[in-house]
């Protein structure tokens, strides 16, 4: 059933019917046109570190995979693209590997074709009340020699599933005792309604290492689940919170005032690579992508280079517009009031 579920996820996100109708804030903010901008385009450094490991640009991959078979082309197809970029990538879901003790695409080839790069594992934290534990988290960040561990949070997704996981009592300590023992780094994620700056703060407080805000305008989940509902009203149940969440601009610039310190991956809607330099300027220190590269990435890796090299290219040029010639500095470019 899990397979099968997992399945029809990915074949809704290809469909194009799981887009939410909230506004990531993007488009709420504009830079301030430098017209002498002083630098040479091509020596403009947008690389960074994260994870311990540096990357060539600030972006991260988050697949979104479905079953065992369809996991391993679409991750393999990934893989390759990252390493050949040089940026990091995140693994969908290792519930099911897990579980069935097998590697569901998800095995240390992804570490062979990928040697270089941050590589981050990822399970839901609904499955901390469901019998995962350390021994758990250990499995999922060997399976692929991963550098970090993901704990993802959907409540909305879960409330809306009818086969949803309904008891998150006690998370929050679960998650502290994993970041305090596992002896890697957590990252707690949403999948496309934000994270706020208070919960970041409370997260950060108990150990956690990045926040990947993950907020609303990409892909929403009550939609996909609207959309593979099997009664009216379990799709109208759905459907009336497909622009639920915090705008991912809000979220980005909110857990940045909570948590000054904090590693931030901003993500959710990223169209292009405008918007990745408006996460970067907002006080995300990598930005994620993922619904946006996944058609390409069901077909081969050279489709995910050049998707992303467009956005690199773009932000690229964004950078020069606004006179920066490295991260640090286009995260202090001006902006206009409007």
């Amino acid at each position: 059933m899990l397979h099968d579920r997992k399945n029809e996820h990915l074949d809704v996100v290809l469909s194009g019917k799981g887009t939410s109708r909230a506004r990531t804030g993007f488009d709420d903010i504009t830079f301030e046109h430098v017209a002498l901008p002083e630098l040479h385009m091509d020596e403009i450094d947008l690389s960074t570190d994260f994870l311990g490991k540096r990357i060539n640009a600030p972006l991260l991959v988050s697949s979104m995979t479905g079953g065992p078979a369809r996991a391993e082309d679409i991750n393999r197809n990934i893989a390759i693209a990252c390493q050949e970029l040089g940026i990091a990538l995140a693994v969908g879901s290792q519930r099911i590997a897990i579980e069935a003790r097998e590697n569901a695409g998800l095995g240390a080839e992804l570490r062979r074709l990928a040697p270089d790069i941050p590589l981050l594992g990822n399970f839901g934290a609904a499955q901390l009340n469901l019998g995962f534990g350390v021994d758990q988290a250990r499995r999922a960040i060997e399976m692929i020699g991963a550098d970090a561990l993901i704990i993802h949070l959907n409540p909305l997704q879960e409330a809306v599933q009818p086969e949803g996981d309904r008891d998150w009592r006690g998370l929050l300590n679960k998650i502290e005792t994993l970041a305090r023992t596992l002896g890697a780094p957590i990252v707690v994620k949403e999948v496309g309604a934000g994270i706020s700056g208070p919960l970041a703060r409370r997260l950060r407080e108990a150990g956690v290492a990045v926040i990947d805000v993950a907020g609303a305008g990409g892909t929403s989940w009550a939609a996909v689940e609207a959309a593979r509902a099997r009664t009216p009203e379990q799709a109208a149940i759905a459907r009336a919170f497909v622009d639920w969440g915090i705008p991912t601009a809000t979220a980005i610039k909110s857990v940045r005032e909570h948590c000054p310190d904090a590693v931030i991956i901003g993500s959710g809607g990223i169209r292009d690579g405008i918007d990745v330099a408006k996460a970067i300027r907002l006080g995300a220190n990598v930005v994620g992508q993922a619904a946006g590269i996944l058609k390409a990435a069901t077909e081969s890796p050279d489709g995910v280079i050049a998707s992303l090299r467009l956005t690199i290219a773009q932000l690229r040029v964004a950078c020069f517009c606004t006179q920066s010639a490295n991260l640090a500095a286009l995260g202090r470019a001006r902006l206009i009031d409007l």
